[in-house]
């Protein structure tokens, strides 16, 4: 539980943070010690332990055996969730930088590009790192690489086969449509069971519906980072969709009744407790599900198909990363070690000692022995996938629109129908606040338009 409950200040907090740094820029005084290296001896600032529980085990393991290989040692530091990005920038702009830098996806690092703070990792890592690694094309600008992948995570709905069973459904066939994920909600709240589980104290909530919902309308990632920017209108039913659909469950009382009180992962603790069926969720989370359900128990499936747009048969996948300071010390030796973390014996042990899964095309999916992970990463990681569309959304559009939205419907104050103004006002708000954003994301968007 506590593992669970380090994770709620999530990544769109910590750009909110974040971006007060940006704008502090200069002012801000030295990094601390540990960002200060000598050639070959490198200093790492790292997160994900908080998240996928075990990856320290791996993590240790790989610079043990980078320095027995090269004889050159790396002097890891684990960030504490709330300075993931804020202490990264802070030190950035003052010249006094670590080495190797985790980097969330999308906006959560691409704003530190266009500060000038990362390194293109082109021609500094390995080519084949930086186009099999799992950066994904939300690190690119402009046809440059800024981050490689660090291990992957899959988002959709966790589900109760038990229940499923005992409420008539086919727990080996999930609801793959919206109408056969209402029915299947009304069979296991008529058994007893809270059909949903979920907390949207703190917005995350929110998040992750959007995420897993708003892509169904979208054609590509370009799509969404056109809607948070004002090129596209969420006026247009299909944008807002997914809040009239969140609506419906709402409306129909599919939802536990304190979801308005309780925090994402308090939420999700209702479905871990067996109390209730389903909870939106991540993969790196399905092992600690296993363990406190039973590994029969727990399925895992894409949310249902409502929407009409390119994207919506694919499921959702994300990547953790690293990327190079741009005033690294040496930058060299950095990429020597992100390239060892991409190594072929390192991929197995991602699995073999943590049960994770590395965001690389080259891992070799045989080692996995948990028919549930290997399920998810055939049918979500392996296969043919969207990007996750929050890692395009601008801080205001978060805490002011989709958190606002989201917690207003789920109680009760707000209609599906009406969240398409509101998230308009918002976006031409961001947009004439932030003119020089409005040009990066522009660019940006050229990019994207076939992720």
């Amino acid at each position: 539980m506590e593992e669970l409950l380090a994770q709620e200040m999530n990544r769109r907090r910590l750009l909110k943070m974040a971006g007060a740094a940006a704008a502090a820029g200069l002012a801000f005084g030295a990094a601390p010690a540990s960002a200060r290296s000598s050639a070959g001896n490198i200093k790492m600032w790292w997160w994900g332990q908080q998240e996928a529980v075990g990856i320290q085990t791996w993590m240790d393991d790989t610079i043990k055996k980078f320095k027995a290989q090269t004889g050159s040692s790396v002097s890891p530091t684990l960030m504490d969730t709330a300075q993931v990005i804020p202490q990264f920038t802070k030190a950035a702009s003052a010249g006094a930088v670590p080495d190797v830098q985790f980097l969330f996806n999308g906006i959560y690092h691409m704003e530190n590009v266009w500060l000038g703070y990362l390194k293109p990792l082109n021609g500094l890592v390995s080519a084949s790192t930086v186009k099999q690694g799992g950066g994904t094309s939300l690190s690119q600008y402009q046809g440059k690489s800024y981050r490689t992948g660090f291990y992957s995570l899959a988002f959709g709905v966790q589900y109760n086969k038990e229940h499923f069973d005992k409420a008539g459904l086919n727990a080996d066939s999930p609801p793959k449509t919206w109408d056969a994920f209402m029915d299947a909600c009304d069979k296991l709240k008529t058994k007893g069971y809270i059909p949903l589980g979920g907390g949207i104290k703190d917005g995350f909530l929110g998040e992750w519906w959007l995420v897993n919902s708003l892509t169904q309308n979208l054609n590509s990632a370009a799509d969404a980072l056109n809607l948070f920017i004002g090129k596209l209108d969420w006026r247009s039913p299909k944008y807002h969709e997914h809040w009239v659909k969140l609506q419906e469950l709402y409306d129909a009382k599919y939802w536990n009744d304190d979801v308005n009180s309780l925090d994402l992962y308090r939420g999700i603790q209702l479905y871990n407790t067996g109390k209730a069926s389903m909870a939106l969720n991540n993969t790196p989370a399905l092992p600690d599900s296993q363990k406190k359900l039973g590994k029969d128990v727990v399925g895992f499936m894409k949310l249902p198909t409502f929407g009409t747009g390119k994207m919506a048969p694919y499921p959702i996948v994300d990547t953790q990363g690293f990327g190079i300071p741009a005033k690294a010390k040496d930058p060299e030796t950095a990429a020597k070690f992100i390239d060892f973390m991409h190594s072929p014996e390192r991929l197995k042990a991602y699995w073999t000692l943590s049960q994770q899964i590395p965001a690389d095309a080259r891992f070799n999916p045989a080692v996995i022995n948990n028919p549930l992970i290997k399920t998810t990463y055939n049918k979500f990681i392996k296969a043919k996938h969207n990007v996750y569309v929050a890692d395009l959304m601008p801080g205001l559009f978060w805490t002011d629109a989709m958190f606002v939205i989201s917690q207003k419907i789920l109680g009760g104050s707000m209609k599906g129908s009406e969240s398409g103004d509101y998230a308009a006002k918002i976006t031409q708000k961001w947009k004439k606040q932030n003119p020089d954003q409005v040009k990066h994301y522009t660019t940006w968007g050229k990019d994207l338009k076939s992720a």
